[in-house]
């Protein structure tokens, strides 16, 4: 970290030179490193399900065992602060930062699914022949669709968290459900007992805990007015004209505080709190001269 410091975080060697998605000689390349992470997750109580290279350079994904939701979120802090510990003793310098460059960003989808007291998959019913959704399910979907826009600030709490939202670019712009569909905001995946759905906003500089509760708190709203579900989007929504995902801090900002929902769930001082800590962002950014800028305007002018 200290070198990519002193580089400035420019002319940066990634640990792969291309996209390595579902490539196995891309993974065995730096397998010491995520050896060494699985050991210590498992170390940790975590179970390792999958690891496998992705588009952007050096990007690679780690996938753990689901849970409940705050054992997840435990996990997920756990697992972050863990590999870059791992990363920095090992020579390497890791990043969960949204979008490091112009490439693929990195993401964090959570995959959430929902139980009765007694344990049964209430969110299915195989009786629903379209997608094998129970009326529940099909609520709680619709709740996410309501206020996605409202609750966007929870998924990306930085300015760079929203330049991820690039059409084309497995991070989400459009606020439609899809079945198995990775153009929209929120994809129905699994069958049965496994059916579940995926909320593909999140970023990897997600804080779990704060997207979790978006998630529950949307979904119950859902239920409890037993709001109805729209149809599947069938197709490309980045194409559509759907309802977008906020592209910017300050348009999350502004939905997430004249929110008269967020105010009666999460309560005032919250919404502030948040709606604060956005503005120092916006503040501290709006103060930065960026390389962009000097690029675009030293000469010029």
């Amino acid at each position: 970290y200290e070198q990519a410091w002193d580089k400035a975080y420019r002319d940066l060697t990634p640990v792969n030179q291309y996209n390595v998605d579902y490539s196995i000689m891309g993974g065995s390349r730096i397998e010491p490193l995520l050896r060494t992470i699985r050991l210590g997750m498992a170390g940790a109580g975590m179970t390792v399900e999958s690891v496998k290279g992705e588009c952007n350079f050096g990007q690679h994904e780690i996938a753990f065992k689901y849970s409940d939701a705050l054992s997840n979120c435990d996990n997920h802090v756990i697992y972050k602060n863990g590999a870059k510990e791992i990363a920095a003793q090992e020579g390497y310098a890791l990043t969960f930062m949204a979008k490091p460059n112009q490439k693929e960003g990195n993401s964090s989808h959570i995959h959430c699914s929902f139980r009765g007291l007694d344990g049964s998959m209430v969110m299915a019913d195989e009786k629903d022949k379209e997608h094998g959704l129970s009326d529940l399910g099909r609520s709680f979907i619709a709740g996410q669709i309501a206020h996605l826009s409202e609750i966007a600030l929870l998924f990306a709490p930085n300015i760079n968290s929203y330049k991820r939202y690039v059409p084309g670019s497995f991070a989400p712009t459009a606020i439609r459900w899809g079945r198995d569909n990775r153009t929209c905001a929120l994809r129905l995946v699994g069958h049965g007992q496994s059916l579940r759905l995926e909320n593909r906003v999140p970023g990897g500089d997600v804080n779990p805990y704060l997207a979790v509760a978006g998630i529950i708190a949307a979904g119950l709203d859902g239920i409890n007015r037993k709001l109805k579900l729209e149809d599947a989007f069938q197709g490309n929504a980045y194409d559509s004209d759907s309802e977008r995902v906020p592209s910017t801090m300050l348009q999350a900002q502004k939905n997430w505080s004249e929110s008269a929902w967020v105010k009666s769930v999460f309560g005032a001082e919250v919404q502030a709190h948040y709606t604060n800590m956005a503005q120092v962002e916006l503040d501290a950014y709006g103060k930065a001269v960026t390389d962009w800028e000097l690029f675009r305007n030293f000469e010029r002018f």
